[in-house]
Formats: structure tokens, sequence, C-alpha cells
């Protein structure tokens, strides 16, 4: 998880980019030109939005006993080596489903991995909890998963539903399409 730490407390802290998620990437997202202070510029207004997507959106490296035959291990590798005290690995391993049929029990694999992912958020003292809900809709073969997050003073913070899907019988083509 990217921390972000002023240099001097004088200057105004480092605002990180958001992204926005269209189901299938990520990207920055720009400020318009006629915004006021920084027309054109990457826009910084949603960082706990930007950083929910960047937990649960990028595919956190597992030990290989995870991994089923023929999977190759995803995500940034220096978080198999160059990890600091205190420091998890960056993302969710809700990868790990996507090969997998929506059988009886899996949104509480899909809550735990998202709880997981969204942790340091609570660690880092950016959110005072998280509510993650898994539903199965077997009909439309999708795995809906609701995600909430508390703001310090517990209010809610950031409210939105994604969706994972299985088009094909193992999931591989495009799982997070609509």
């Amino acid at each position: 998880m990217l921390r972000i730490i002023p240099v001097e407390d004088a200057e105004e802290p480092y605002r990180a980019p958001d992204l926005g998620w269209n189901g299938v990437f990520g990207d920055l997202i720009l400020n318009a030109l006629t915004h006021e202070g920084a027309p054109g510029d990457l826009r910084a207004e949603q960082g706990l939005a930007t950083q929910v997507l960047i937990c649960l959106m990028t595919d956190r490296r597992v030990e290989a006993s995870e991994l089923r035959d023929g999977d190759e291990n995803r995500g940034w590798v220096g978080d198999s080596f160059d990890m600091m005290d205190g420091e998890t690995p960056l993302g969710s391993r809700l990868w790990l489903l996507r090969r997998s049929a929506l059988y009886p029990g899996i949104e509480v694999k899909a809550e735990d991995y998202a709880r997981e992912a969204l942790q340091p958020l609570i660690d880092q003292g950016a959110a005072s909890r998280v509510d993650v809900t898994a539903t199965a809709n077997h009909s439309a073969n999708r795995l809906d998963l609701a995600v909430t997050v508390y703001g310090r003073n517990g209010t809610e913070a950031y409210s939105s539903k994604f969706e994972l899907l299985w088009r094909q019988i193992d999931g591989v083509a495009n799982p997070l399409t609509r």
C-alpha cells in the first residue's frame, strides 16, 4: 500500500491522482479544461475511492501453495522480497476466484479476500471500518461485491458495488467485464 508522507509540515501533502474503473480497466482521471485551479491536470479529489480501487483491483502476489496447476503468480514481484516492517502486500486475492465456479460458499471467500485487501486502509488510519458483502447471482453467472468504507469519524465515506463475472466455465475470458 502506498503511504504518502509530507516532506515538511508547512507544505501541502501530496495527493495521489484519482483512478476511474469502467469494469475492465482503471485509468487516471483528468480535470476538465474549465477547472479553476488545475485545468487539464490529474484530478486528486477522491483519494479514498482511488485507494479502494487499488486495493481491490490490483492482483496480490500469493504463496505458491495457493496456486492451482498451470496458474502463474500475479502481483508486484517486489511484494515477495522487498517488504518493510509493518507493510502488507498490495492488492487482493480476488483474482484466484476467476477460474472457480460459483460454488456454495464462494461469497465467504470473496468477502475474506476483499476485507484482507482493504485492511491497510484501517491500519493506516484512513478508515475506521469496512463492510463487505458478496452475493452470488447464479442465473447471471455473477458474483456481486458491495463495499462500504467508514471514515475516521465513523460515518460512511465510500460505498460502491463491483461485479465479478464468470463468462466461461473457467472464468478466464474477461472476468471483470460487464
